[in-house]
């Protein structure tokens, strides 16, 4: 019984480990886009995402397919660093489903000169070849 513990315990330890590299990993991603975002540049901050027609971008305004569509779609509704503002993420609970599947929820805000919309998101990440990335985004507005 002794032996199996021995053996037991390295490996419980090797997968926290490893869901902890995940999470921070996942977390990296968010705030590789919030840098992108607030630079002005929103083809750096659409790297966070599948690029793939299975991509799935929903909110309020409806069902966004594609990551092109996706990109198109904020291009279009932030054409300027005015409309752009200032992102602020405040990432919530990691919940590593599997190996390869992860979500991840948050609030965010942008800080413009004449307003401040906010709300919160749901993300769907998979690991693809060896990397975090987002497959889906389910984003609300307060």
């Amino acid at each position: 019984m002794r032996t199996f513990f021995t053996l037991l315990i390295p490996l419980l330890f090797a997968c926290n480990m490893n869901q902890t590299n995940d999470i921070d990993n996942i977390k990296f991603v968010l705030h590789q886009q919030q840098s992108c975002w607030n630079n002005g540049d929103i083809d750096g901050f659409m790297e966070g995402y599948w690029k793939s027609e299975d991509l799935e971008f929903i909110s309020e305004n409806g069902i966004t397919k594609g990551w092109d569509n996706t990109l198109n779609r904020y291009k279009k509704a932030y054409p300027t660093s005015e409309k752009m503002g200032k992102l602020e993420f405040k990432l919530g609970d990691v919940d590593i489903k599997n190996d390869s599947i992860a979500t991840l929820n948050g609030k965010w805000e942008l800080i413009r000169k004449t307003d401040n919309p906010k709300g919160s998101f749901i993300l769907t990440f998979q690991k693809i070849d060896s990397n975090w990335i987002i497959i889906k985004d389910y984003t609300t507005s307060e």
